[in-house]
């Protein structure tokens, strides 16, 4: 039986890996504490010698990383616990998983990129990080397609059910605020944690019989939308759920990324062009509205329409 060790279990993706994978095999689920059911492993990503040895005595066939430090902000003065987290960590797992002979599945996001223009970034277009953040998940890419059997997934905006989200946020501060004032120039496509662990289970059971697979993608929701029509949408879809809101969605002001500044810079351009992801696992990725409609169906309690 297949074995895969999972890593980040505890959080947004990990806790939807935890379903997806469970059809494909066993998953040995650690997070970053200790775990209840497995005492004698170690899910932290920052003790790197027992990240190892716990590597090696599960003996995976697969090892799937969900875990990162992603608090971007900070890492511009935590940079030293970012690079461990997310460039040492997944080099000593696919130091591993390469002498193992086991697959190494490895999440990365669109700030590897500059931000500019507005043409959806292709898996091959010039790196060129503006944050500690992105250069630390940029580092942690290069490591970790040193492991011949490599899927890694690039995406962005991602958002789930469980743990706090940006439609989470927006919801409570309408509640509270008249008007709200949300950046208007940043694109991308809110992409759900539940769509990630899907397209990662499929791709992974794929990749298992087709190792020329290997390599990087980009997975996203279909579409793209601002910062500001994304909280529009959020609180247009509460409303109809007959959420009392103070703030409605043209309530909803445009700023600039300029006007909002924040310790570390963000990309503008965040789409990110999903062909090859598409036609290597002949998959349809649903539109973004979809996902975030269900998570709010999900998370306010509303039935399905």
């Amino acid at each position: 039986m297949l074995k895969i060790l999972l890593l980040g279990a505890n959080g947004q993706v990990g806790w939807e890996l935890q379903r997806s994978l469970g059809v494909l095999g066993e998953v040995i689920a650690l997070g970053s504490g200790q775990s209840k059911d497995h005492p004698d492993l170690c899910g932290d990503l920052s003790q790197l010698e027992e990240l190892a040895r716990t590597v090696r005595k599960v003996a995976p066939h697969a090892i799937v990383n969900a875990g990162a430090y992603t608090a971007v902000d900070r890492a511009e003065t935590e940079s030293d616990l970012a690079h461990l987290i997310n460039a040492l960590a997944p080099g000593v797992l696919a130091a591993e998983a390469q002498q193992l002979g086991a697959w190494l599945v490895h999440y990365s996001t669109d700030y590897v990129f500059d931000g500019s223009g507005s043409t959806p970034w292709k898996e091959g277009d010039p790196c060129a990080p503006l944050n500690i953040y992105g250069r630390t998940k940029r580092e942690g890419e290069l490591v970790a397609a040193a492991c011949t059997k490599h899927l890694i997934f690039r995406t962005s905006w991602v958002y789930g059910a469980r743990g706090g989200n940006f439609a989470k946020t927006m919801l409570r501060l309408a509640a509270e605020r008249e008007a709200l004032t949300v950046i208007d120039d940043q694109f991308g496509a809110p992409t759900s944690a539940e769509l990630l662990a899907d397209v990662t289970a499929h791709a992974l059971r794929e990749a298992m019989a087709r190792p020329s697979v290997a390599g990087t993608y980009h997975c996203a929701a279909r579409g793209q939308t601002s910062w500001r029509a994304y909280a529009q949408f959020v609180l247009a879809q509460a409303l109809e759920m007959g959420v009392a809101l103070k703030a409605q969605p043209e309530q909803v002001h445009a700023t600039t990324t300029a006007e909002y500044p924040t310790p570390a810079q963000r990309p503008l351009n965040s789409r990110l062009d999903t062909e090859k992801l598409r036609s290597t696992f002949s998959l349809h990725l649903p539109l973004w509205q979809i996902g975030v409609r269900r998570m709010l169906q999900e998370t306010l309690g509303a039935k399905p329409a």
